[in-house]
């Protein structure tokens, strides 16, 4: 049995089954993936940073969600591209709480700031008079403190409550490091980890979707009831936008949470799903956004031509 003061520890995740004819291709699809997330997210982020009329409640809230996609990005792709090219699948353990808790800290980020981004849309289009006097400048901040603040308390007392116990096995059942695979590696009882795991899964996924259709309720109700063609028509594209970057979410994590849940379910199935959730949201959020949002459009088009000129 292992104590977690044993930090040379090495684990095995679990083995990519690459034949040697598709290592490099694997390699280079890894890389060339996870450098499209980077620059996707950094022209996002860039672009609202230097252009005034971005710098808006709903655009500042969005600021933060590349932020997260970039950490979800950053935990799986450069220790799966090495792991690629040495094949070996060995991590050591305090590289893999690492990895976990970037992974857990982006699912959470993602869905705290969609939820909030939900709420900027209800305000905007079901009260526009009172707009600028509820999302005031230290309204925002506010919103965007609790949002890192419940992130970082809730991943911290998630991890704590995991540091605890002692481990006894060495082998990750999934792809990369997260909470369930490594509880699987104790012998200790895990019960307060699995009530807490619970607790947080039905806060969250509950919370997050209890703001969303009540938000997007209110929002239908108002869009049917205007008169106003252009203000219907772009409130509708612009919770589109928002609706389908967390569908796309929250779809990816309950359906791998799930398959961690069930025993029967297949494990190449379960691996599959958990790796879509930090490869899909961060690619297309970025990408979704600067298609759909007519604002976010036009600035990062004048960016890339002031910047390739």
């Amino acid at each position: 049995m292992y104590t977690n003061a044993s930090y040379s520890v090495l684990l095995t995740l679990e083995p990519l089954g690459l034949s040697n004819a598709y290592v490099y291709p694997a390699f280079l699809f890894g890389t060339l993936t996870y450098l499209c997330i980077m620059f996707f997210n950094l022209l996002l982020l860039i672009t609202t940073a230097r252009s005034k009329k971005l710098h808006r409640p709903m655009f500042i809230l969005l600021f933060n969600l590349p932020i997260t996609d970039m950490l979800g990005a950053t935990a799986l792709f450069p220790q799966l591209v090495y792991s690629i090219v040495t094949q070996t699948r060995l991590i050591y353990l305090p590289a893999c709480y690492i990895q976990a808790f970037l992974v857990h800290f982006y699912g959470t980020g993602n869905l705290l700031i969609l939820s909030a981004m939900a709420y900027d849309r209800y305000i905007a289009i079901c009260c526009p008079l009172r707009y600028n006097a509820i999302m005031t400048p230290l309204c925002l901040v506010k919103i965007i403190i609790l949002i890192w603040l419940l992130n970082f308390s809730i991943m911290g007392t998630l991890f704590m409550l995991l540091k605890r116990l002692k481990i006894c096995r060495t082998n990750i059942v999934d792809l990369y490091c997260n909470n369930p695979s490594l509880l699987k590696l104790t012998c200790d009882d895990t019960s307060v980890n699995n009530y807490y795991g619970l607790f947080f899964i039905i806060f969250l996924q509950g919370g997050s979707l209890s703001v969303i259709l009540y938000t997007y309720a209110q929002i239908l109700r108002t869009c049917v009831m205007t008169n106003q063609s252009d203000a219907r028509r772009k409130a509708i594209q612009t919770c589109g936008t928002h609706l389908t970057v967390y569908l796309i979410l929250q779809i990816n994590t309950l359906a791998t949470l799930v398959a961690h849940r069930f025993g029967s379910v297949s494990p190449l199935l379960r691996r599959a799903l958990g790796v879509s959730v930090l490869i899909f949201p961060p690619l297309l959020d970025p990408i979704i956004y600067g298609l759909k949002t007519k604002e976010l459009r036009q600035s990062m088009k004048m960016f890339l031509k002031r910047n390739v000129n």
